[in-house]
């Protein structure tokens, strides 16, 4: 027994041997793919495989899950690098699609006689194949038994789409199997107590910013009968005679 790499998912894909294109990507089954990776040098040019395949990358895909496809970093063997179908909007906002709906994508363009400039342009009609929904006024109204096959049909599609995306997120499993753990999120206890110090720290620079007496700790008593000796007239009081004397003289 022994534990498999997490190198050893990507290396039992299918394989295909593509030339990547400078600001375009790879085209992979009908869908092009890309990322900015591949506009690093290394990857630019030719590769430096050589045989039946010569001067091809070499790309692998998942049948489970088409949204992406992979490529190993040519500087370091166990680092692959995951380039996203152009047609996909932000990440996680499309359900996950298998070779079998690619299929009906181009089987639709096909039949609909489209030339679509790019992928971007392919995603309405693949999110109305994900959909699978037909509005209720276009139901076949005429037989009973079209109803049923209608029916049964729409049930067939959302067990097909339940077992894609199981399949994604087996396959997504598989690609993090084995990779470092992730550091656990800070606690919200720890949060909580940063944020209140945070607080109490601006409210302290707030308030001494405002004040504008001085602020300092007095002395001690102790400290202010040692610096002057008990027994010595206190000013105040040489004042108070130098002023009597001054009346009485005057």
């Amino acid at each position: 027994m022994q534990i498999p790499e997490p190198q050893l998912y990507y290396q039992v894909l299918r394989k295909h041997h593509v030339m990547i294109h400078p600001r375009r990507g790879v085209k992979i089954l009908g869908l092009w793919y890309y990322d900015e990776v591949l506009e690093l040098e290394r990857f630019t040019g030719h590769s430096g495989r050589g045989g039946k395949h010569k001067g091809k990358w070499v790309i692998h895909s998942d049948r489970r899950d088409r949204r992406q496809v992979f490529v190993q970093d040519p500087l370091d063997r166990d680092r692959w690098h995951d380039l996203r179908w152009t047609g996909l909007p932000p990440q996680g906002e499309v359900p996950a699609f298998s070779d079998k709906t690619v299929s009906q994508l181009l089987s639709a363009v096909r039949e609909r006689k489209l030339a679509p400039k790019s992928d971007i342009e392919l995603l309405p009609l693949m999110l109305e194949i994900l959909g699978q929904v037909v509005p209720v006024d276009q139901w076949p109204t005429q037989q009973q038994e079209a109803k049923k096959q209608a029916k049964k049909a729409a049930k067939r599609d959302r067990a097909a789409r339940s077992r894609e995306i199981s399949r994604a997120e087996t396959a997504a499993a598989d690609r993090t199997a084995g990779r470092p753990a992730e550091p656990e999120p800070e606690s919200w206890q720890k949060q909580a107590r940063t944020v209140r110090q945070a607080v109490t720290a601006d409210r302290r620079r707030r308030r001494e910013a405002a004040v504008t007496v001085d602020t300092s700790v007095p002395r001690h008593l102790d400290e202010s009968l040692k610096s002057r000796h008990l027994f010595l007239a206190s000013p105040l009081l040489e004042d108070d005679e130098d002023t009597a004397d001054t009346e009485e003289n005057v």
